[in-house]
């Protein structure tokens, strides 16, 4: 607020005049909720959230908004051990245990139930009052400062916070069973060619496009898939700025305007479409935290434990451990077509170091810390930039499998990123912010595709502007799927938007 509103003359006034409506809302707030038994609970569990909350907020410029809680309880214990160090566990003593036990040890006397209702009457009324004199008295300023700066709300810390996670329950939880909506059960497959088809579906992890050299950025990032018949498609925009909200709503038949997570969980998706034709075997193997709902109903392969995962060096299991075993499960499906998804664990940060092998450290120096206010802008480009090189070769192992097989297959690799990141432009970082005034860096996705036959589609136009609501209609295209829920207008491989 300070960088909105200078803090002199009036402005200084209408500063403090916030910091008393937010005060004073609290007080009626926690009044409401203040008992017996309830006043040390919640108030000791709200300094230990706010501080947590405080560190990414101040740290990542990050929202703690309904879809970032989300993400964060949809993520695996590796993923989140990588955000633990040593300056979030000064916020969370000190500004959280530290005066958490200062309320535990505070005595508090309770007085008879007329006395204490009469009290908390008199307390909500008084917050009331400042609340309504306040905003009656500056009512031209607060009419600007609610209509011009709504995102300021998106950084009051604890009052953001605690909507979000209300809004979350209201979103998520159900009251009574979860009944899935079938979709495309009309779905046929009519062959035409006398090879099935094989495609390998990469969802990628927080790669934008604008670091991709096949974008025309200026380090050589993609050496690998350049030497390839790639088709690029350099306009391509995602669903939503995190993993929780883009996996499920890129398979969905929903498109970015119209999906919300209870839309998600109710009605299948473009893998159960193409299910349906019971001429397509399916396998999803994940590298990252799971299929965020997707693969709920079809054949699931966890590859983050060493146990599956053959290729766990230096601590963390690689995307390309993948691959082992693909050439069996392909052998054994001779009489269907197969589509097979690999969710990367790609360039999931704050580690960027964490990602890849450092036979693929190029760019140098690099930021070996989660704590990327503390690096360089140049030592985050340079981590990134090398995790982006081990998905290049990652990609390029995936083709030559896929070239394995083109004798008997029509292959097909399609390569799509759930979202981007922010490398620390304008002091954010990460991702995860609501996606009205979320960065360019996290909603433009590196997507690309690779086709077996030559020259199959050289007439689409990938330069076009696309989304990844495109993809559900695209699948069932590639595999010439009949049903009433394609739209060929929204297939990228017909050339149209």
């Amino acid at each position: 607020m300070i960088e909105i509103y200078s803090l002199e003359g009036l402005n200084l006034l209408y500063f403090v005049s916030v910091v008393i409506v937010l005060f004073s809302f609290l007080v009626f707030f926690f009044t409401l909720l203040s008992s017996r038994y309830t006043t040390k609970p919640i108030l000791m569990t709200l300094l230990i959230i706010s501080a947590f909350t405080s560190y990414f907020m101040n740290s990542y410029l990050v929202v703690i908004d309904t879809e970032m809680i989300r993400n964060s309880m949809q993520t695996n214990l590796d993923e989140s051990l990588d955000l633990i160090n040593i300056q979030l566990l000064f916020y969370l003593i000190f500004l959280g245990i530290i005066p958490a036990y200062g309320v535990y040890k505070i005595p508090i006397e309770y007085r008879g139930i007329k006395q204490e209702f009469l009290a908390k009457l008199k307390t909500v009324g008084i917050s009331l009052l400042f609340i309504v004199l306040i905003l009656v008295s500056f009512s031209k300023f607060y009419t600007s400062f609610f209509r011009e700066h709504k995102p300021l709300r998106y950084y009051t810390n604890p009052t953001y916070w605690i909507y979000s996670m209300g809004n979350y329950v209201a979103k998520t939880f159900e009251s009574g069973e979860v009944i899935v909506q079938p979709i495309g059960v009309d779905a046929i497959i009519e062959e035409h060619s006398e090879k099935k088809k094989l495609t390998i579906m990469v969802v990628g992890e927080a790669a934008r496009a604008d670091h991709f050299s096949l974008n025309g950025y200026e380090r050589e990032t993609n050496p690998l898939l350049k030497k390839e018949n790639i088709v690029n498609f350099p306009n391509v925009s995602s669903c939503g700025t995190s993993t929780a909200v883009s996996v499920p709503c890129m398979f969905s038949r929903y498109g970015r305007s119209d999906y919300s997570y209870k839309k998600g969980v109710r009605s299948e998706n473009v893998l159960d479409v193409l299910a349906h034709t019971n001429k397509v075997s399916i396998l999803w193997r994940d590298n990252n935290s799971d299929s965020k709902g997707v693969a709920v109903r079809l054949p699931y392969e966890s590859y983050k434990s060493p146990e599956i995962n053959s290729i766990c060096p230096e601590g963390e299991c690689r995307d390309e451990g993948m691959l082992i075993g693909l050439d069996h499960y392909i052998e054994n499906q001779k009489e269907n077509n197969i589509l097979i998804v690999l969710h990367q664990m790609g360039n999931h940060g704050p580690a960027y170091y964490k990602r890849y092998l450092k036979s693929f450290e190029q760019f140098t120096p690099v930021c070996e810390t989660n704590q990327l206010e503390e690096c360089s802008q140049e030592s985050i480009n340079n981590a990134y930039d090398n995790a982006l090189l081990y998905t290049d070769y990652f990609l390029s192992k995936v083709i030559t499998l896929l070239k394995e097989h083109s004798s008997e297959y029509e292959t097909t690799m399609i390569y799509m990123s759930d979202h981007g990141e922010s490398l620390g432009e304008g002091g954010i970082y990460l991702h995860g912010m609501p996606y009205f005034m979320a960065p360019d860096a996290q909603t433009h996705v590196a997507t690309v595709m690779w086709f077996g036959e030559k020259g199959k589609y050289d007439a689409i136009d990938s330069t076009k502007s696309y989304s990844q609501d495109n993809l559900f209609h695209t699948l069932l295209g590639l595999y010439g799927v009949k049903t009433e829920v394609y739209d060929a207008l929204m297939d990228m491989l017909k050339g149209q938007k």
